[in-house]
């Protein structure tokens, strides 16, 4: 299924996206506001790997995000199991180009109306490091709320910071 918007598109990924991918996420200022499975440098063979290792998932759903044919960056959801079955933890990245123009914003609101609307999650976190103020601000306008801050709980490239967890339910309102 592929959700569309007049800039972008969200789509499954393939294995045709592995060199954009690369391109896009071989960025220091993208890595350093993700978790360290996202590496710096970012290779053709990581981008190939994660392809390889991401299509076959069945507790999630990972979208390439489209622009002019070429995948720009990413967005997911990992579906919780155990006792945590209700919630999915969503991610999301985009190549610097494209910083500043509202899409991640688009496809925030795009992913989180079909998963309330096509799984049983009934609540959506994400986890924020302490110096990524836009992307607290992307997840603030889709309607997520503070629900907590983890002091000193992170080192990310030699520095220990907060990481936030915003959190957004599914009959919260604002989409």
């Amino acid at each position: 299924m592929s959700l569309t918007n007049t800039s972008f598109i969200l789509r499954p990924w393939t294995a045709k996206d592995a060199e954009s991918l690369a391109w896009h996420a071989n960025n220091p200022k993208v890595s350093g506001m993700l978790r360290d499975i996202f590496p710096y440098p970012y290779t053709i063979e990581d981008a190939k790997r994660w392809i390889t290792d991401i299509l076959p998932i069945e507790y999630g759903l990972f979208y390439a995000i489209e622009i002019n044919g070429k995948a720009v960056g990413g967005i997911g959801v990992n579906y919780k199991t155990d006792i945590y079955a209700l919630n999915g933890e969503i991610g999301y990245w985009l190549g610097e180009a494209y910083w500043g123009g509202g899409i991640m914003t688009r496809a925030l609101q795009k992913v989180i109306i079909e998963v309330f609307s096509t799984t049983a999650v009934n609540r959506i976190y994400a986890e924020v490091f302490d110096i990524n103020k836009s992307s607290a601000k992307v997840l603030v306008k889709c309607g997520f709320s503070l629900e907590a801050t983890l002091k000193n709980a992170i080192i990310k490239n030699e520095q220990i910071m907060d990481v936030h967890i915003y959190v957004k339910y599914k009959n919260s309102g604002i989409v």
